[in-house]
């Protein structure tokens, strides 16, 4: 995970002084553990969770939110500032702030959008089966978001056919009993800027 850090944080700024790297996948499939690790080995980099800009009225309609309140300032040089959504309260709650740190993390459902794309240093994806990670997440969730996870399959297969995020994706991940494993995506090495980890070792030692 360290080598892989090393490597995010050698590439050129993408968003401002930001280099903005992207994690996306499936629900369930592991994003937020993954950048919670990574953001470690960054040292503590800030991570920004789409689940903090989506909202029951707006599953997939939030880049423009996105756009004003976190990548305008972060092109600026500017500290962010977003109003995170409580999906409990069913209401968004007072401004949090996200520096405009070295690396910045953005993890999420939808984080490799064409919309959000030219700003990103690098897309990675979690390499996870859709159908494994839906039943995770349902699993997570529990029988009283059952609702909830039938409505969103449904939104998450329009997103993806109409915006896919994985054919642009410098570098895969896959999740192991151990560990990660990271390998070139689709476009191909992160776009030539970035080498290639391979499996890391177990959790404890990152």
């Amino acid at each position: 995970m360290h080598q892989l850090a090393s490597r995010l944080r050698r590439l050129p700024p993408s968003c401002g002084p930001v280099r903005l790297i992207g994690i996306d996948g499936h629900a369930g499939s592991g994003k937020s553990t993954f950048a919670g690790r990574l953001a470690g080995a960054l040292g503590g980099a800030p991570v920004l969770h789409l689940d903090d800009i989506a909202s029951h009225e707006e599953l997939f309609a939030w880049t423009g939110r996105l756009l004003t309140e976190v990548i305008e300032p972060f092109r600026r040089g500017e500290s962010a500032r977003y109003a995170p959504y409580d999906w409990r309260e069913r209401r968004f709650g007072p401004p949090r702030p996200l520096p405009a740190a070295p690396v910045v993390l953005i993890e999420g459902v939808g984080a490799g959008r064409r919309a959000l794309r030219p700003h990103l240093a690098c897309l990675l994806w979690l390499e996870t089966p859709r159908e494994e990670a839906w039943a995770r997440g349902r699993s997570r969730d529990g029988e009283e978001q059952r609702e909830f996870w039938d409505g969103w399959v449904r939104a998450e297969e329009r997103h993806f056919a109409e915006d896919p995020s994985r054919p642009h994706a410098g570098l895969l991940v896959r999740e192991l009993s151990e560990g990660y494993e990271v390998l070139p995506g689709p476009l191909g090495d992160a776009g030539g800027h970035l080498d290639v980890t391979h499996r890391e070792g177990p959790p404890a030692l990152w």
